[in-house]
């Protein structure tokens, strides 16, 4: 099956703490400049799965932007929707780590180029051949940036295209009362979501729901695919069978050394959302993803564990040996 994706949102530089535990208010050492951004991660790793996908944000006409194009480029994303803003600078992150999975973020985003990403800079011409949407919650930081989101949406359902959504909630944003506010619309228009363990409480309708009924629940709803990543503890599957009965399918992760866990959860939703287009069936999207993410996690910096399908093949077959 012939498809493109396309994605919006951040594209920024990110710096690494040298040190775990390493505090924001204390002098200390980072790594970088990386190149990263939720969306532009999940870009990245589509490409480089060897499937057509168009990315949609803004950067400054800086040294950080043309990295940050360049990356993209070279792994194979179309960055025609990538707009140069000539009065603002590339945004940015700081990240410090406190443990294996537990992160801290200062974010430089929506005072950033990727901040004042807006309606009119979603080209209809590049959307015309995208018939899927993958939309991030980290990116709705910002009305700019959700109107530009709604147009795009809008544009791909109107043609039949499909929608996936990961919430990839950040504490640091909790405060931006747009982002919050979007999700119920985009949940009426998601075919694919793909919460982590740790988000869905936040899709309860009270604080009793278990897993499978707040799964259920979102199903009933309209969407028609629910993947929950867990990590290390791999990844649960949630949809309706023809009787419209609750199917659950469990698919075991691969061990990996955790270098760093930034990105992992942006490869395992690309190679998902890919495989599942692309006519696979569930079980083995699943286990591709899983692949995808634990390599992801043995790489320093967020989009350097993107990997190509030879190398999740071999891992693969590697693994099962």
């Amino acid at each position: 099956m012939d498809f493109k994706i396309c994605t919006i949102g951040e594209l920024l530089v990110e710096f690494l703490a040298k040190e775990h535990d390493q505090r924001f208010d204390k002098t200390g050492e980072f790594m970088g400049p990386f190149p990263s951004g939720a969306p532009a991660i999940f870009a990245s790793q589509v490409a480089k799965l060897g499937f057509a996908v168009t990315f949609f944000s803004c950067v400054g006409k800086d040294a950080f932007g043309k990295m940050c194009i360049k990356r993209l480029k070279d792994d194979g994303v179309i960055t025609d929707g990538i707009a140069i803003h000539n009065k603002a600078s590339t945004g940015s992150a700081f990240v410090t780590y406190r443990g294996i999975d537990e992160r801290d973020f200062i974010f430089n985003i929506p005072n950033s180029a990727c901040g004042l990403l807006s309606f009119d800079h979603i080209n209809e011409e590049l959307l015309k051949d995208c018939n899927h949407l993958h939309v991030m919650g980290s990116s709705l930081y910002s009305f700019r940036v959700i109107d530009a989101m709604r147009k795009a949406l809008d544009i791909v359902k109107s043609k039949g295209g499909t929608i996936s959504f990961d919430p990839n909630l950040r504490k640091e944003m909790f405060d931006i009362p747009e982002m919050e506010a979007s999700f119920d619309y985009i949940l009426d228009y998601t075919d694919i979501f793909l919460p982590s363990q740790s988000e869905v409480s936040y899709f309860a309708s009270n604080n009793q729901d278990s897993e499978q009924q707040i799964m259920s629940s979102l199903l009933n709803r309209g969407i028609k695919h629910i993947v929950v990543k867990c990590g290390s503890g791999g990844a649960n599957y949630y949809g309706l069978d023809k009787q419209r009965q609750i199917y659950t399918l469990h698919v075991d992760s691969y061990t990996s050394e955790v270098i760093d866990p930034t990105g992992a959860g942006d490869c395992f939703g690309a190679t998902f959302v890919s495989f599942m287009l692309a006519g696979y069936d569930i079980e083995t999207a699943l286990r591709y993803a899983n692949a995808s993410g634990a390599l992801a996690v043995r790489q320093k910096g967020p989009m350097e564990g993107t990997s190509t399908l030879l190398q999740l093949q071999q891992f693969i077959a590697s693994s099962s040996l």
